[in-house]
């Protein structure tokens, strides 16, 4: 099973023991974390599409540690003019354990769909 959810303004593909590196969260290492913005849930045949979310999916992840991504170089050039910038982006790190989504409920038949089962 996997899921696509939304962390951070960005999207990720995720599954069970998946590590994944999203913006800077305000938890400890070992903190568990419930993300709600699920919005695909996928298995082996079917996919459930949200509209945006899934209402009822989570997925439940462990904070394994926290970092700075790799620094990027901001380089401004103009004539006489020029400026070297680096920015480096602060990170959660963390483990996916579980992802759970909602059981569908059975479908009902129409009214039209009974009425011609029995003519």
């Amino acid at each position: 099973m996997y899921a696509v959810i939304e962390k951070g303004s960005k999207q990720y593909r995720v599954a069970e023991g998946d590590v994944i590196e999203v913006e800077k969260l305000p938890a400890e290492i070992g903190d568990k974390v419930d993300i709600e913005r699920v919005l695909m849930v996928g298995g082996e045949k079917e996919v459930e599409v949200g509209t945006p979310t899934i209402d009822g999916a989570r997925v439940t992840a462990t904070v394994e540690g926290h970092g700075r991504g790799k620094k990027v170089i901001v380089y401004k050039h103009k004539k006489n003019y020029h400026k070297k910038q680096g920015h480096r982006q602060d990170f959660t790190r963390l483990r996916i354990d579980k992802i759970t989504a909602k059981a569908k409920a059975k479908s009902k038949k129409s009214k039209v769909e009974e009425n011609t089962d029995g003519a």
